[in-house]
């Protein structure tokens, strides 16, 4: 049986972490190299607002597959770093 909110977690975590990875190395040396700081405000509020998803989703992910509060800790903390979400796709591909 195919646990639709960790599948919706996975794909959102996939989609954040590639947010943040354009955030740190394209948006943020845009802003100081080349003084264009539209760039971070921009890619900014878009990664904000899926980080906001992809901590209401890892909640009801938890909540429906019944992982351990440990594992929420560790997917919480890897989306703290870049590069860090992609680290817990195996993970993640497990408890769907």
């Amino acid at each position: 049986m195919v646990n639709e909110n960790v599948k919706k977690f996975g794909l959102i975590n996939t989609i954040e972490g590639y947010s943040y990875i354009i955030l740190v190395f394209i948006a943020m040396p845009m802003k100081y190299l080349l003084e264009i700081p539209m760039a971070v405000k921009v890619v900014g509020m878009v990664h904000g607002v899926l980080f906001i998803i992809f901590c209401l989703l890892l909640v009801k992910a938890w909540k429906e597959s019944g992982w351990a509060f440990k594992e929420n800790i560790i997917f919480f903390i890897a989306s703290l770093i870049p590069f860090g979400t992609f680290f817990t796709k195996s993970k993640i591909k497990t408890y769907e």
